[in-house]
């Protein structure tokens, strides 16, 4: 099983990703080889997932109201309206 360190930045990670899903793609590897990077990849997710969850976290507890006073928000990020969809309609 691979380890991932335990303190790699989450840029590192997410280039991690991308250079183990472009060389499953690639065909060039072989099962083996493919077993073992979509393990480290997984691992690499996770960390990524709660490097984000801890993120959204840290927004919470420092947004402030209008009088400047710390308060605790959702962070739900924008939902998309049909205005926004891809055809610019």
């Amino acid at each position: 099983m691979a380890k991932i360190p335990r303190k790699i930045k989450f840029e590192e990670a997410l280039a991690r990703l991308d250079e183990i899903v472009e060389a499953m793609e690639s065909g060039e590897i072989g099962i083996e080889e493919s077993i073992a990077r979509y393990e480290e990849a997984m691992q690499l997710a996770a960390h990524c997932r709660k490097v984000l969850d801890d993120a959204e976290l840290r927004v919470r507890k420092i947004q402030a109201d209008a009088e400047g006073k710390l308060k605790t928000t959702s962070f739900d990020p924008p939902t998309e309206t049909p205005a926004d969809d891809e055809n610019g309609e």
